[in-house]
């Protein structure tokens, strides 16, 4: 839905106002893929892809998103740390929760207020941790998000955390927010705690371990230019739609691209009408007549070397056992966006 509806909008001129139709219809997939995600992570399903991050990255690159989320009288001011450590967190993730904390602040602001979202470096002493029994004390980085909003009674602040819990109105809310993003921050090793009073606004703070190291450094644009046009994509995927949206998208990034609906068909395709070398594989991981890894491991039997990029509706059960196939084998979720396609295909390719 979101990719051929990010077509046809992009096809439009830049003043038809079919395009606030169809920004309407990319809103509603969104919120769907949210939801679906939120409970993945609730059940600890949802996938955890942890990387050396620098958090005021994600703050400064998630605010253009955050912007249109909340209403125009609220103010959304991002506070950058100096010096910011780094910490080994899956930023999407991170993202995730960011949006349920800015989005809640937002709400319990109706008649416009102040959202802030600041990131610093702190020590947790002995004292802070005798208090909070999962905190070692040590070096972390902090994440924060504050709001002059109307705060939470104790009431609610007792029930803050729990599944399907809302002050909201029926509709406006799923309860998951909260708790989802209480799963994030522990599933990547994270402590979360929260201030709050009454007509005076609330205070989450989010606290990460700081790590040695930083992160990957940006990929230079030219190097990236060098890539698009050069690489050839073996593209499988039984389903006919994620197929053509998929292979447009790489096509219009610059990949050469080859495509099969099925295992058996995509060793034929490189067998009957491909001589050249293949540097990715994107397939499916379930398909019928033959699986993505038994696709993989026949290929690699004529290019040892193929990078393997495995697409599915399944989350860590499906992809468990891909660390068998090396290094060189990666994992996206559907639904996925075209940016994160082309994104996960320049990462592998560039490696």
């Amino acid at each position: 839905i979101t990719g051929y509806a990010t077509f046809a909008r992009d096809a439009l001129p830049p003043d038809s106002p079919s395009r606030d139709d169809i920004n309407q219809v990319l809103k509603s997939a969104d919120r769907a893929t949210a939801l679906v995600r939120q409970l993945l992570v609730f059940s600890r399903r949802q996938p955890s892809t942890p990387v050396l991050t620098n958090l005021n990255e994600v703050i400064i690159n998630l605010g253009r998103m955050l912007r249109p989320l909340i209403s125009e009288d609220v103010e959304l001011v991002t506070v950058p740390g100096s010096d910011l450590g780094t910490v080994r967190v899956d930023p999407g993730q991170i993202e995730q929760v960011l949006i349920n904390l800015v989005v809640n602040a937002a709400d319990a602001m109706p008649s416009g207020g102040k959202v802030t979202i600041e990131t610093a470096n702190v020590t947790l002493d002995a004292d802070y941790a005798r208090h909070h029994v999962d905190v070692s004390p040590g070096e972390y980085v902090m994440l924060a998000v504050s709001d002059t909003g109307c705060g939470m009674t104790d009431e609610v602040k007792a029930h803050i955390f729990e599944p399907f819990f809302t002050t909201k109105e029926p509709g406006k809310g799923t309860g998951l927010g909260l708790a989802t993003s209480y799963g994030i921050v522990k599933q990547n090793g994270g402590h979360i705690w929260f201030y709050s009073e009454p007509g005076k606004g609330t205070t989450f703070k989010i606290y990460f371990p700081r790590v040695a190291g930083g992160p990957p450094k940006a990929e230079d644009p030219a190097e990236v230019l060098e890539l698009l046009g050069t690489q050839t994509v073996l593209l499988v995927e039984d389903d006919a739609a994620v197929r053509s949206f998929a292979a447009r998208g790489l096509r219009d990034a610059g990949y050469v691209v080859l495509e099969a609906a099925n295992g058996p068909q995509a060793l034929g395709v490189v067998a009957r009408h491909h001589r050249g070398p293949i540097d990715l594989l994107v397939t499916d991981l379930v398909m019928p007549q033959m699986g993505g890894e038994e696709l993989a491991r026949r290929l690699r039997a004529s290019y040892p070397h193929l990078k393997a990029l495995f697409i599915s509706g399944y989350t860590e059960s499906a992809a468990g056992d891909l660390a068998a196939l090396g290094a060189d084998a990666a994992f996206v979720e559907k639904p996925f966006t075209l940016a994160t396609l082309v994104s996960r295909v320049r990462d592998l390719l560039s490696n």
